[in-house]
């Protein structure tokens, strides 16, 4: 695995600091959309280990970065739990029957039965293993129970999270039944991960915005430290990435064992130093849309590599890459930050 990278994580000297990119390969590459066409359609894509092995070196090869991101979904999870799922042009992932009751949970397989149906993931990562350099490092993820189970119950993504909350308040005990499924799948999925050949894992909570303050933790960041625990104690040398998205609000209830907290580009990276710094490495922060404008990269680059100069950090986006954005800038962005960093 990639040597630089991985003691980056742990927070070591490293000779610069590492670039990765939020998000596959995504549609912001030509190279990508061939292959997404060869697949017929996402899922497909997900579940062929050939293609999905192909596409996940893609940035590798075109960007230059340090890391290649698992090609997947985190809607793999409850969709080999039982749940058929979907994905609509124009409107996302979508599951018919979304769960509504406890009959409905009950009816989704879980725990290893659920974890070992997801074999062309594995298989996946074994191939990727195979081709990816040495000095690369290969990240696996999951999406975050709090955020599975809002398109579980949902059926859908949604803007108000209605559904979900109204469970929230109302009938918390299912609600956390769902999230407790959903955990014991997730860890023995990340686990089947690294034992493929993963060597970083990332939990993303990228709604976890949609929980008040004081429902955080209960409902969302509680089941994530379990997961980041459970793998860590396992598997100590593996780092363990946390990016829950939109919650500046309370980082200094954060706590837990692992490795990395993603910072999203709506929150200061000066109050995300501030407040874990000294406890975690810090990963993120550019806002996205930044790779529109060149000027505007090298900008937040600039400002990231002074606010971080005596700190801990990776260079990545504050969230996933957007499709339109110009492969140039991309490239940009990743050889700028390779070279600002390697200058401090």
């Amino acid at each position: 695995m990639s040597k630089i990278f991985v003691d980056a994580c742990f927070g070591k000297e490293t000779p610069y600091t590492p670039v990765w990119m939020m998000r596959q390969a995504g549609r912001y590459l030509p190279e990508y959309m061939e292959v997404r066409a060869k697949a017929g359609n996402f899922l497909n894509l997900c579940h062929d280990p050939e293609k999905a092995c192909e596409v996940t070196l893609q940035p590798v090869d075109i960007l230059g970065v340090d890391a290649a991101i698992l090609f997947s979904d985190i809607l793999v999870v409850p969709n080999e739990m039982g749940m058929a799922l979907d994905f609509v042009k124009g409107e996302g992932p979508i599951f018919a029957s979304p769960v509504k009751n406890r009959e409905d949970l009950d009816a989704l397989v879980g725990g290893e039965e659920a974890a070992d149906k997801l074999t062309y993931v594995y298989e996946t990562i074994r191939l990727i293993k195979e081709k990816l350099a040495e000095d690369k490092a290969l990240i696996g993820f999951t999406g975050a129970p709090w955020t599975l189970a809002t398109y579980m119950i949902e059926g859908q993504g949604t803007k108000t999270y209605n559904i979900c909350k109204k469970m929230m308040y109302s009938q918390p005990e299912l609600l956390h039944s769902i999230l407790r499924k959903v955990t014991d799948v997730v860890k023995l999925y990340m686990e089947k991960q690294i034992e493929a050949g993963i060597d970083v894992v990332q939990i993303f909570d990228s709604w976890a915005a949609a929980i008040e303050p004081a429902k955080y933790d209960e409902f969302s960041w509680s089941y994530m430290v379990e997961i980041a625990e459970y793998l860590k104690d396992k598997y100590p040398h593996i780092p363990v990435i946390m990016f829950p998205k939109g919650i500046p609000a309370f980082l200094d209830k954060i706590y837990g064992n692992f490795d990395v907290f993603g910072v999203d580009w709506g929150t200061p990276m000066a109050l995300a130093k501030e407040k874990l710094g000294s406890r975690y490495v810090l990963q993120g922060n550019m806002e996205p849309c930044r790779l529109y404008s060149q000027e505007a990269t090298k900008e937040c680059i600039v400002s990231l590599v002074e606010t971080m100069k005596d700190g801990r950090h990776i260079f990545n986006l504050g969230h996933g890459i957007l499709p339109d954005i110009p492969v140039e800038n991309a490239k940009f962005f990743v050889s700028q930050a390779q070279e600002l960093s390697r200058r401090q």
